[in-house]
This record gives structure tokens, C-alpha cells and sequence, in this order.
């Protein structure tokens, strides 16, 4: 058998959230999450499952299935509870997009696009105070961080602080943490006339908060690399991952 994931403690936990949600409690529901929960964490292709799990095709169809419905999306925000959000910690990472990820029957870029690195997807992530993910949203390589953030922003809760880092740097963002009643902790470009004085440089030392956060979810090699075609299933991916996280909580 392959090494699980789910303890009976975490499975009795995430088992009612998923019945929560609508998912029909099938008599293989747990091996068919935990083969989910596999794939996350090996990356390898559905069709090289380990035959313990049962029909590949049937896991995937499943999951695709959950996926357009965002049912793993769903199952993360239940997961959610009492987040320390006296400071939230903004930031976005690159994952390389293999070749297994082209070719998806879509007019759409799917999430994928050109940067340095090649063919990229980019997750922009939010951390509360303890670093665990609150929410996130995910975009193509190409995108900058100050267009990604305000969508991102928008759904966050009021917060003490948020802070992020120069590639976030832009006025707009700054007046739309305002409005929402928090404090930014933003430091400005070298060539901004307005310098950094006012940055509170003590709280934005605790920025690798999100950068450790980011280096737990990358330990998941289906994250690390995108191999999903569609925008939807590696958002899934992503929501698995976040939502791992919070289980022990």
C-alpha cells in the first residue's frame, strides 16, 4: 500500500467538511481523496496511480468533476476558522509549467503565459500572522503582482497590517488597504521621491512568513510544477494543498 497521508484523526476532521459540501459519502471516498492527496504530493501522471487506489480514470473523473464544481476550493475556505489576520503578509510565486500542461482545448490561456522562466503559472497567496494561507488566486506567469493584488485584496478580511513587498508597490493598492480599514506596510522603489521613512520596518521583517508558507506548499510536487492543462484543476491543486495545511489546526 502507498504511503497516506490521512490519519484517522485528519480524515474524521476533513470527512465532515466534504459531506458539508455535498459530496456523496461513497464507500471508497476515503482511498479515492487519499489518491487525490497522492498525486499532490508525487506529481505523477493520473494514469500512474498505484492500482491500491482503484481505477485511475474514475479518480480523475471525480476530481475534474470537483474541480468545475470548486468543490476542493470550498473545502479550504470551511478549513478557514479564526485566522490571526492582525497581520496579513501578501506575496506571489512562480511554478513552472511542464510540457504535459500545453495543450489544453481551451480559447483561453488557462493560466499560462511567458515570463523569464518560460511558461509560468503564478500564485499570489495571503498568509495570516501564524503564515497559513487564507486565500489565494491564481494567474498566468505574465502577470504582475500589482494587477493580481487587487482581486486578492478584495476578498480578504479587515486586517491590523498588510504587508508586501516592492513589487507591490502602487498607490492604488495602497488606497484600497485603506479603504478596507488596515494599514499598509508597502516600502517603495529606489527611485520613489516620497522614500521609505514611514515604513515600519520591524513588522516587515516578518515577511518570510509567506515565503515559508510558499516553501511548505511547493513540498507538494504537483504545485511545485504545474502538470494540470486546465486553470480550474490546478486551482484544485492549489486549494488541496492550502487545505492540508489547515487540517492539523
Amino acid at each position: 500500500m502507498p504511503r497516506l497521508l490521512l490519519n484517522d484523526e485528519l480524515w474524521s476532521k476533513l470527512k465532515k467538511i466534504l459531506l458539508q459540501e455535498r459530496i456523496y459519502n461513497k464507500r471508497n471516498l476515503r482511498l479515492m481523496v487519499e489518491a487525490m492527496l497522492y498525486r499532490l504530493r508525487v506529481g505523477c501522471p493520473w494514469r500512474d496511480l498505484p492500482k491500491a487506489f482503484g481505477c485511475w480514470n474514475s479518480i480523475y473523473k471525480r476530481f475534474n468533476a470537483w474541480s468545475t464544481c470548486e468543490k476542493w476550493s470550498a473545502v479550504f475556505k470551511a478549513l478557514v476558522t479564526e485566522p490571526d489576520v492582525e497581520w496579513i503578509f501578501i506575496d506571489g510565486s512562480y511554478a513552472k509549467a511542464h510540457q504535459h500542461s500545453a495543450g489544453a482545448a481551451s480559447d483561453s490561456d488557462e493560466g499560462i503565459g511567458k515570463s523569464r522562466a518560460g511558461n509560468t503559472t503564478k500564485i499570489h497567496l495571503a498568509v495570516d500572522g501564524y503564515g497559513l494561507p487564507i486565500d489565494f488566486t491564481v494567474t498566468s506567469g505574465a502577470t504582475h503582482d500589482c494587477k493580481a493584488a487587487p482581486e486578492l485584496i478584495a476578498v480578504l478580511p479587515q486586517a491590523g497590517a498588510m504587508i508586501a513587498d516592492k513589487g507591490y508597490d502602487s498607490e492604488s493598492i495602497r488606497e484600497q488597504i485603506i479603504a478596507k480599514g488596515s494599514r499598509f506596510v508597502i516600502p517603495r522603489r529606489r527611485n520613489s521621491l516620497n522614500g521609505n521613512d514611514d515604513l515600519d520596518k520591524g513588522l516587515y521583517r516578518y515577511r518570510h512568513l509567506v515565503e515559508n508558507a510558499f516553501a511548505r506548499l511547493k513540498q507538494f510536487r504537483a504545485l511545485a510544477t504545474r502538470f494540470d492543462k486546465l486553470k480550474r484543476n490546478y486551482v484544485s491543486v492549489v486549494a488541496m494543498a492550502c487545505a492540508f495545511l489547515w487540517l492539523p489546526m
